[in-house]
């Protein structure tokens, strides 16, 4: 090759593949969001499972749930007062002894008439993957309905599946939330995707763990 080619050919191709690195994470989501989307349901044609696994969002320092938080609590007592699920698995972070998303969760939704032994905690589940990874692993749960907002399901989806669940998932859009809210939500999904998929390949433990505890 000449000197001359060489000089043409070398910023081509380490500006196609720059272009390559910035579009990659967008395709991965567009694939994620194609592969999943068709196992997104409403609470009124969700298959039937026996475990819903609610996940985690925000609680204020007043034990208030935020919007979303709230929306993913009631959509899975709605699955369960269908007759869809027979168990909540409300999975959240309790890494700090002032924070309990998953106790707040419990709270709300024995409020909304769920029996308490039909809830089981996961303090745990301070990650997505956590979660995923701890419902199969702590709680033995084979087949479940992932409760979360829809720009959230995708992902939820693909972890859960990867690590041996089979699943469908329910959106929890129960309202029009704040615009700059989902705009952020949204954006983020791009890299925690890339963060799953390397997740899924690295297969870690989570932080937490312990004995198994079977949902009986």
């Amino acid at each position: 090759m000449n000197a001359r080619l060489r000089r043409w050919l070398v910023p081509v191709i380490g500006a196609l593949s720059f272009g390559f690195l910035l579009l990659s994470p967008f395709v991965w989501q567009r694939y994620v969001d194609m592969r999943y989307t068709p196992a997104i349901h409403t609470v009124e044609d969700a298959p039937s499972a026996r475990v819903a696994l609610v996940l985690g969002a925000r609680v204020y320092n007043s034990g208030r749930l935020s919007a979303m938080l709230r929306d993913r609590v009631d959509t899975a007592v709605d699955l369960y007062k269908a007759g869809k699920v027979d168990k909540l698995l409300v999975s959240g972070d309790n890494s700090s002894s002032d924070y309990d998303e998953p106790g707040a969760m419990m709270a709300h939704a024995i409020e909304r008439g769920v029996a308490p032994e039909d809830i089981q905690p996961d303090y745990g589940g301070r990650r997505t993957y956590d979660s995923c990874y701890r419902a199969k692993a702590i709680f033995q749960v084979d087949e479940a309905i992932v409760v979360t907002q829809a720009f959230h399901l995708p992902r939820a989806l693909f972890l859960c599946e990867s690590l041996g669940l089979r699943v469908s998932g329910v959106s929890a859009d129960q309202r029009t939330y704040d615009p700059r809210s989902i705009a952020w939500s949204e954006t983020r999904e791009v890299p925690a995707l890339v963060a799953a998929l390397f997740d899924v390949i690295r297969r870690a433990p989570p932080p937490v763990l312990g004995d198994p505890i079977p949902i009986q």
